[in-house]
């Protein structure tokens, strides 16, 4: 086994060979549970992934969102397609993916928020990430719609050592389709 190749890249450096390759991993990685709108998530962002001989090992990349708070815009990375493949966890692989995607928080973005799966919780929660402790809503086209649902599941981080907003307000992200968290 050689050591894995890491690379970070914008979108628009990926080849379609590595788009193709990265969606193809996600969808095998998710176990099916991985739609066109959550491919369409993961792009337009920071990637970064790990392969060698065997192929592609883990991935994760940070998109630009926007989210309302206590009636201000905030500019946050929004972390996507986090994942290790399954005979490669518990080696780190994860932990090396989102220190990458905490440091383009850290450069570029008021805070980080993510949708934390339950086998995905622990890795964010052992990095500092906190569940959101407030409301949660979207801004549809007839106003603010409420996501209960996605509260317990979404975790927030400071950027570079930044506060978070007060959880006593709600977060409002902006619309997209499919799942919005």
């Amino acid at each position: 086994m050689t050591e894995p190749l890491w690379h970070t890249v914008h979108t628009y450096e990926l080849t379609p060979t590595a788009r193709d390759g990265i969606r193809a991993f996600l969808v095998t990685a998710f176990e099916g549970g991985f739609s066109d709108d959550d491919w369409d998530h993961t792009l337009g962002g920071i990637h970064t992934y790990a392969r060698d001989d065997s192929g592609l090992l883990a991935h994760g990349s940070v998109v630009q969102r926007r989210v309302i708070h206590a009636h201000r815009s905030y500019r946050i990375g929004y972390v996507e397609g986090v994942a290790v493949r399954a005979d490669r966890r518990r080696e780190g692989l994860g932990d090396r993916v989102m220190t990458t995607m905490e440091r383009v928080i850290d450069g570029a973005y008021a805070f980080g928020a993510l949708s934390a799966s339950d086998t995905g919780a622990a890795l964010y929660a052992a990095r500092g990430w906190q569940v959101w402790q407030g409301r949660i809503g979207v801004q549809g086209l007839s106003g603010v719609v409420p996501l209960p649902d996605e509260e317990g599941s979404t975790y927030v981080r400071g950027a570079a050592g930044r506060p978070l907003p007060s959880s006593s307000r709600k977060l409002i992200f902006d619309w997209r389709d499919g799942d919005v968290l």
